[in-house]
């Protein structure tokens, strides 16, 4: 790090590249935390993390036990060690609520644009949305079957929709906007089990079910509009695009070029933008949902799809599979980047979360008892989290602090972080008494 600071005073690494180094030497120095301590009030196995997405502060968990709860993962709540570890118990707790859930909790995210409402699905066959502040359910969605997965699109500003993937072959939109169901996505043969949003347009949905499959859907059509074949890969670069020239890119860093968009909208939320659009020969066709050919048999993984993550750019796609098998896609043109990723044993009873830092150089899975680390361009193994007694269920990588919490079967939440050997006095007084340190104390200041 000191190297980086002094070509930072020097001039010599610019702002951007500095902060995207720093990020990066933490994220590859995670350790188990040796000051910050989460105590779980759950009593299952942990399910669903995530952090809200809009102050990066507070941490939602659903468990095995039907309950969940809320984290204030910058503000402790006590010390021990003398004040040097800091104990983080949950805000909120809602368990065996009247209006609550049944069954296990095996889905809950925030509400993306506000810490007022957040979402969980169970399997009670139930998507309930919660007012925060009353903890209070303010809207049921009765799902045909055991809900494995819910998402909602960080980027959309033209829908409320959650996609739900439940053990159903249909994908169903709720619409928080009315209270109803918006669309019935047909095309999985078996149940899904992992759903996704595009991260660079707000209209693109991706899923993966039981049968293999990752389909890639545009909502405001009918059927999907593409299926993730594993035969169909390019090693070292792109396709080309019609407009542009063939340029050849590394292997272990492939980077999209930049796609320009009329006036007037937003690549982030231009619908119409170059996504999955295969094709036979130099004729590009669009399949009927109902069509059963080879390209709509495909598949990714010889087993059912796990978990998926996109990466922030939205160019890539990481999928795990039952198959013990971790591929990472090309987006646009839907091939396999054949990046070879250590073969790990993977639990195949639920689904698994993925996790990405902000720079998408590293993915975090989970492993049974641990949660290995990779390279997502090199495919090389970076590191192995161990801490947990029994399997690993999720991960979530905090952007804001570099953070990444990860639940399992033993009930409990872990904080890995870079290792922090100095206490952290910036705050000029003593955490435990929020007092002055008698260091600065003097006679002439208020």
């Amino acid at each position: 790090m000191w190297k980086e600071i002094g070509d930072r005073e020097s001039g010599k690494l610019r702002p951007n590249s500095f902060i995207t180094r720093i990020r990066s030497n933490r994220a590859s120095s995670l350790h188990l935390s040796n000051h910050k301590e989460l105590v779980s009030s759950h009593r299952g196995s942990v399910n669903s993390l995530q952090v809200d997405l809009t102050e990066g502060r507070y941490l939602l968990s659903g468990a095995a036990d039907a309950s969940l709860a809320i984290y204030d993962i910058q503000r402790a709540t006590d010390y021990e060690a003398g004040g040097l570890i800091a104990k983080h118990k949950p805000i909120l707790v809602d368990k065996q609520h009247q209006n609550g859930h049944k069954y296990a909790i095996s889905t809950a995210i925030w509400y993306p644009i506000d810490t007022g409402l957040f979402v969980t699905g169970s399997y009670d066959h139930h998507i309930k949305v919660w007012d925060t502040n009353t903890t209070q359910v303010v809207m049921d969605f009765k799902m045909p079957g055991k809900v494995y997965r819910t998402a909602m699109s960080s980027l959309a500003t033209s829908h409320m929709l959650i996609a739900a993937a439940t053990e159903d072959v249909q994908v169903r939109l709720c619409d928080m906007a009315s209270g109803a169901f918006a669309h019935t996505l047909s095309g999985h043969r078996d149940g899904v089990m992992a759903v996704e949003w595009s991260t660079s347009s707000e209209w693109i949905l991706m899923t993966g079910g039981c049968d293999g499959a990752i389909r890639f859907w545009d909502i405001r059509r009918a059927g999907c509009f593409s299926v993730l074949d594993q035969s169909h890969s390019q090693l070292g670069r792109r396709p080309p695009l019609a407009d542009k020239s063939t340029t050849k890119v590394s292997t272990s860093k492939a980077r999209a070029p930049q796609r320009k968009v009329g006036s007037g909208s937003s690549s982030k939320h231009s619908g119409t933008s170059k996504i999955l659009k295969h094709a036979k020969g130099s004729a590009k066709q669009r399949l009927h949902p109902g069509l059963l050919t080879s390209q709509d048999r495909a598949t990714a993984h010889y087993g059912a799809v796990l978990g998926l993550k996109a990466t922030e750019d939205g160019m890539y796609l990481l999928s795990a599979g039952s198959d013990s098998r971790l591929r990472l896609w090309d987006i646009q043109s839907g091939c396999n980047t054949l990046v070879h990723y250590e073969i790990v044993r993977l639990q195949t009873s639920k689904a698994i979360q993925l996790a990405v830092t902000q720079d998408s150089s590293i993915v975090f899975l989970p492993c049974m008892t641990s949660v290995k680390a990779f390279d997502v361009w090199s495919g090389q193994s970076r590191m192995t989290l161990q801490g947990h007694y029994e399997n690993v269920n999720c991960c979530f990588y905090s952007t804001h602090d570099q953070e990444l919490y990860t639940g399992g079967n033993d009930r409990q939440i872990l904080v890995w972080s870079p290792l922090k050997l100095i206490p952290d006095d910036a705050d000029e007084c003593d955490r435990r008494t929020e007092q002055p340190s008698a260091v600065d104390e003097d006679n002439w200041s208020d």
